[in-house]
């Protein structure tokens, strides 16, 4: 996984509340698409008209935003399905950060073995921080200081649990984690091995 430490740049207001998985990705384009070639297909209900032709008034269209590395988005973005397809896309599209009022559980969990950043923030912070970036002004994402610098320099702390934050600045998702142990993992299992041994038998499949 790639590690994220800090990040810098424009970040898109898609200040829209419930934005579901569907929205940010459509089921059948997991299926015909590598997910390094979801970033085309990433929120086209928002950013394409039926034609396929760009929908002007989306922000993610203006040009100081094409390619933003963070998003600020309003409470409960990526609710709706677990497709994890969804952090695929938002990669794909160049994002590595979201910041928003509240996220949908099995989206914002599935961000973190994938090298994204989820913040979560209170409304009122993210609405200050979408005033300042709609000129396009960059923005600084410091994980290791869990600081967001603002183009005026006011900078907004956010939380973050330890061990996902560790995770991410050292680029380990949780199966890489738990190989990290297999000395413990293995002792255990030769032990159990010998005190339940009824439990190790292969099953005996029977008609």
């Amino acid at each position: 996984m790639e590690p994220f430490i800090t990040i810098q740049g424009p970040a898109a207001p898609l200040m829209l509340d419930n934005v579901d998985t569907d929205v940010i990705i459509r089921i059948e384009r997991l299926t015909s698409v590598t997910p390094e070639g979801l970033g085309a297909h990433a929120l086209e209900a928002l950013r394409l008209r039926p034609d396929g032709s760009e929908e002007p008034s989306c922000v993610l269209n203006q040009p100081c935003f094409r390619q933003a590395p963070i998003l600020l988005a309003g409470r409960n973005f990526g609710c709706g399905s677990s497709r994890e397809g969804a952090v695929w896309a938002l990669r794909a599209l160049g994002v590595r950060c979201v910041i928003a009022e509240s996220f949908g559980d099995i989206f914002h969990n599935n961000c973190f073995p994938n090298g994204m950043l989820p913040v979560a923030l209170p409304r009122e912070a993210v609405q200050e921080i979408a005033a300042q970036a709609t000129t396009g002004a960059e923005i600084h994402v410091d994980l290791q200081a869990r600081l967001i610098t603002l183009a005026d320099g006011k900078q907004q702390p956010f939380d973050i649990d330890p061990m996902r934050r560790e995770g991410l600045l050292t680029g380990v998702d949780e199966v890489t984690r738990t190989l990290r142990r297999k000395p413990v993992i293995d002792a255990w299992q030769m032990r159990n091995r010998h005190e339940q041994p009824w439990l190790w038998q292969p099953l005996s499949l029977k008609s």
